[in-house]
């Protein structure tokens, strides 16, 4: 048996209200979208994964999503001029990655970050 994606699936009465954050901030195609449903998803292939955690680290809250891309700097400069809540700002860490945490339409706390 073997697990091959792992998908977080966030409640809304809106899903549409997604697309400003994930398609048009970090730039996900829609994969798939029934209405009730919008899937987000880009081409490239990773392990499925699943964290656990009494905090975020350096003190942060838990976030609900971790995202990693390939330009954090990018990706915030974008979210502030978007108007996105930053909760953390960005940071390197001494784990050895570049992040920043964002607020999303729905009020969950989304971790986006790039290795060093």
């Amino acid at each position: 048996m073997t697990v091959r994606r792992i998908v977080a699936n966030i409640a809304t009465p809106d899903p549409g209200k997604a697309r400003p954050f994930y398609q048009g901030l970090l730039g996900l195609e829609i994969v798939m979208d029934h209405g009730w449903i919008v899937t987000f998803a880009d081409v490239g292939q990773a392990a499925p994964q699943v964290s656990f955690a009494s905090e975020g680290g350096s003190g942060t809250p838990v976030p609900d999503l971790s995202i990693e891309v390939d330009d954090v700097d990018e990706i915030h400069t974008r979210a502030v001029a978007a108007g996105f809540e930053i909760v953390y700002g960005i940071t390197d860490e001494p784990w050895g990655v570049r992040r920043f945490f964002v607020r999303d339409p729905f009020g969950k706390i989304v971790n986006i970050l790039s290795h060093r």
